[in-house]
């Protein structure tokens, strides 16, 4: 144990230890996903030097002066709502974080449908003319990532007593897949918070992954309080969404996390978001049990994932828009709806 999450190693999922350790690895998930809602896993296959790369990579751009990262800026990607936004750029619950970022997804040419029609959140990737390499080691990450997410789904199938391909038939054959790179500078900016990196907030899909550097900093609510998840060597740490709270009626709940660093150092996270296809109407489990009808007064946002009717993608722009209120007007996305 560390830091009071569990340490699943998912190698079963990726062919090693035939059906008896995918089956005990299916309970030690259920555990998980019912306690906490987080955990670590290693044996996930993704490289070292692949991460070491692109942490490189990443950390000469934050490095660059803001008019260069500015010629990727978030508002020349239009309605695919990609590229670099400064710090405070993003909102938590009304607040501006004190981080920037990097946004980016699946790389979708123009010829695409969902492109040609101008749904939003999909389009093509803005890439750095002055860190060259990111460019493949971000494709490269996100099809490692991709490759984990699928494995990691067919493990969290069978400890809900699915079949193990549940996921992919049903929600994920063309995943909405979104990818950040973040950076927390050290020392804060004037007029941010510096202790507050990210507010207290849930993910919104169904699983995330996080790769985050030696700096550390997240922080995960639990019913004792809240716990650091420090770094591990080597692992990911893994958190359920708000529409995998959703598809179990709530036995397996999104759990409110934030980021707090105070190491007077600047800090690095990667978090790849893996959710349902943007089309997808994710509804409940049969075996899920009704919800209570004042859920979302437990809720961070005071907002019940199952009250909420219309797509992924409706939840999505909904959630996100709030993130970048100034954005979604530019680009004419849908207002918010309401859950």
């Amino acid at each position: 144990m560390r830091a009071g999450l569990p340490i699943l190693d998912m190698k079963p999922l990726l062919g090693h230890g035939g059906d008896a350790g995918r089956e005990a690895l299916a309970r030690e998930i259920t555990a998980a996903c019912r306690d906490s809602g987080f955990f670590y896993v290693v044996g996930h296959g993704v490289e070292p030097a692949l991460s070491a790369a692109l942490a490189a990579a990443s950390r000469r751009f934050f490095a660059l002066p803001p008019a260069l990262k500015q010629e990727i800026a978030m508002a020349r990607g239009g309605r695919a709502w990609r590229g670099w936004f400064p710090v405070g750029g993003e909102l938590t619950a009304g607040a501006p974080d004190c981080k920037e970022g990097l946004y980016f997804g699946s790389e979708l040419g123009p010829e695409h449908p969902r492109v040609r029609a101008g749904v939003p959140m999909h389009g093509a990737n803005l890439f750095p003319a002055q860190v060259p390499e990111l460019r493949e080691l971000v494709l490269r990450y996100i099809d490692a990532m991709t490759t984990v997410a699928h494995a990691l789904l067919a493990g969290i199938a069978r400890s809900l007593g699915l079949a193990g391909d549940y996921f992919a038939d049903n929600y994920t054959a063309d995943p909405t897949v979104l990818f950040r790179v973040f950076h927390y500078p050290a020392p804060a900016p004037a007029g941010t918070d510096a202790g507050w990196g990210v507010g207290e907030h849930t993910d919104y899909g169904l699983l995330t992954l996080l790769a985050q550097d030696e700096v550390g900093g997240l922080q995960v609510k639990t019913p004792g309080g809240w716990i650091d998840a420090p770094p591990l060597a080597g692992a990911l740490v893994c958190n359920i969404g708000d529409m995998l709270d959703r598809l179990t009626g709530g036995e397996f709940r999104s759990t409110p996390h934030r980021v707090r660093n105070t190491s007077g150092r600047s800090r690095l996270s990667f978090p790849f978001f893996f959710d349902p296809d943007f089309a997808a109407e994710v509804q409940p489990l049969p075996r899920a049990e009704r919800p209570l009808a004042d859920d979302h007064a437990q809720r961070w946002d005071r907002a019940s994932v199952h009250l909420f009717r219309g797509t992924y993608g409706d939840y999505l722009l909904g959630k996100v828009g709030r993130v970048f209120p100034a954005l979604q007007a530019a680009t004419g996305s849908p207002e918010p709806q309401p859950e």
